[in-house]
């Protein structure tokens, strides 16, 4: 099949998932982009885009990363459904005429601690639009956040990141305790912003109401982060600090890190290994 097809394919399978989170700083956002489960759904993941991507192309590029034996993501996981929030398109402070898909701003991109805290207030929304998408999809798997993986790639993997740790998960499932923990965290040419910072002082940045006191959702939570070694855009530096923080706060974390790929996914080693992580902690069975 070749690759129009398979483009034009995909495209029908899309869902525009009504969202009623609309926070009125950032603008009017689209709600996110859905493909949908072709078995009977049992998990969802929702994957956050890169800064200056979108949730159409970020999910059309995805396809093209697959694993040793040539096989998408989707397909490896049939009972999958695949939410894919938009960025809202923001001014840039640095270039006020540049208007840009980007969860949170950036003063300078080659060092993300100048005027760090410009980055604090679209996080803030940012976190806060995603914990409502969470909550959305828990909610259609009958309270199970255990059956949802966070994932993201670049600065929706700093998105995700920041979600995490300012997540709480409350109430039983048909009327049992259930550990507080998603399925799975999975982290893509990802850094920490507001790195240096205890836990709680982290959590203090962004000031959110609802974050929770402890660090259970986190510790509970398996973390994977990959990254590639000649990533330009964000260093293998900052993901192994990243790495270490969040072992710092408790996380239980795989690290790969791969010689080629630049600032997008290793393929397909990378992506045979984020699917041998899925399998394992979210205890499926082996993929034919």
């Amino acid at each position: 099949m070749n690759s129009v097809v398979v483009m034009i394919t995909i495209s029908l399978r899309y869902r525009q998932k009504p969202h009623h989170h609309q926070n009125h700083t950032m603008g009017s956002l689209l709600p996110p982009l859905v493909v949908p489960a072709s078995a009977t759904h049992t998990h969802t993941v929702v994957f956050l885009h890169g800064r200056g991507d979108s949730a159409p192309k970020f999910s059309s590029s995805l396809r093209y990363s697959t694993d040793s034996s040539n096989r998408t993501l989707d397909q490896i996981f049939p009972s999958f459904r695949w939410v894919f929030p938009h960025a809202p398109m923001t001014s840039n402070e640095a270039f006020p005429l540049n208007r840009i898909n980007q969860w949170f701003d950036i003063w300078n991109v080659q060092n993300f601690a100048e005027r760090e805290e410009l980055q604090a207030v679209g996080l803030r929304e940012s976190v806060q639009r995603i914990r409502d998408i969470l909550a959305d999809e828990a909610a259609l798997l009958e309270g199970h956040w255990d059956r949802i993986v966070l994932a993201g790639i670049s600065q929706g993997a700093a998105t995700s990141v920041h979600t995490l740790l300012n997540l709480d998960i409350l109430g039983p499932i048909n009327g049992e305790a259930q550990k507080r923990r998603l399925g799975a965290f999975l982290g893509f040419s990802c850094r920490m912003p507001f790195p240096g910072r205890s836990l709680a002082a982290t959590r203090q940045v962004l000031n959110l109401e609802g974050s929770p006191s402890d660090a259970s959702i986190l510790e509970n939570t398996p973390v994977l982060l990959e990254h590639c070694v000649n990533d330009h855009v964000v260093l293998i530096e900052n993901g192994r600090a990243l790495r270490e923080t969040l072992r710092g706060f408790g996380a239980q974390v795989t690290w790969k890190e791969y010689p080629d790929g630049e600032h997008w996914f290793n393929s397909p080693t990378g992506i045979d290994d984020a699917v041998e992580f899925l399998k394992h902690v979210l205890e499926l069975p082996d993929v034919a």
